[in-house]
């Protein structure tokens, strides 16, 4: 009786997990209508695209690829930069099952979900030097 009751939690936690965890171009434009709205054509369309090129600034790489999973400050001999790092965004999911004894015993199974990233999921660095997006790398595996 307990297992149908777990297949069900955790396909409906993949589905909620996997909704939240996107955001899209369309939706940023759609949030920020009118910053869109700023730019001239060819900038929106690759915006609409989810590409960015040199030039570009942080509101624009911001619409085009959303949050970056974490920034930096990288101090160079032309002066100071900062670096977006962008991750893959797939839901890890863990299952896990154990056994108790003592006060109280018994099985228990339990399902985890996390979007974290570690250094094998970075897909892309973006860097700004003086507030300007200065160089692309990405990384393919």
């Amino acid at each position: 009786m307990r297992i149908p009751i777990v297949s069900v939690l955790l396909t409906s936690t993949l589905l909620l997990a996997t909704g939240c965890v996107t955001s899209t171009p369309q939706s940023r434009i759609s949030e920020h209508r009118e910053t869109y709205r700023r730019f001239p054509s060819e900038v929106q369309r690759k915006i609409s695209a989810g590409e960015v090129e040199i030039g570009f600034t942080e509101e624009m790489v911001m619409l085009a690829l959303g949050k970056p999973g974490r920034k930096f400050t990288h101090a160079g001999s032309e002066g100071e930069s900062e670096v977006w790092v962008y991750f893959k965004r797939e839901p890890h999911v863990s299952i896990g099952f154990g056994v108790s004894s003592g006060g109280y015993s018994g099985v228990s199974t339990g399902v985890s979900m996390s979007t974290a990233a570690n250094a094998d999921d970075e897909v892309m660095r973006v860097v700004f030097h003086e507030e300007k997006l200065s160089s692309i790398e990405t990384r393919t595996k």
